[in-house]
């Protein structure tokens, strides 16, 4: 997910799809530690994802105000 469609998303969809990564990456450290793992880059575009999430949700509304 790129930065530009997580500018376009609600907050609600932000939210929505915050909490859907953090199962996702759950998920993933779940079946890395069983061995079931096969994607082991998945888990660092998920990661990155939601650091890209919840950097776009902290930042102002106005950034052109002050």
């Amino acid at each position: 997910m790129k930065a530009t469609e997580v500018r376009l998303l609600s907050e609600d969809q932000r939210a929505d799809e915050l909490t859907k990564l953090k199962k996702e990456q759950f998920n993933l450290r779940f079946q890395r530690a069983t061995g079931q793992l096969e994607n082991t880059s998945r888990v660092r575009q998920v990661r990155r994802d939601i650091a890209r999430l919840m950097t776009i949700s902290a930042e102002p509304a106005n950034k052109n105000e002050g």
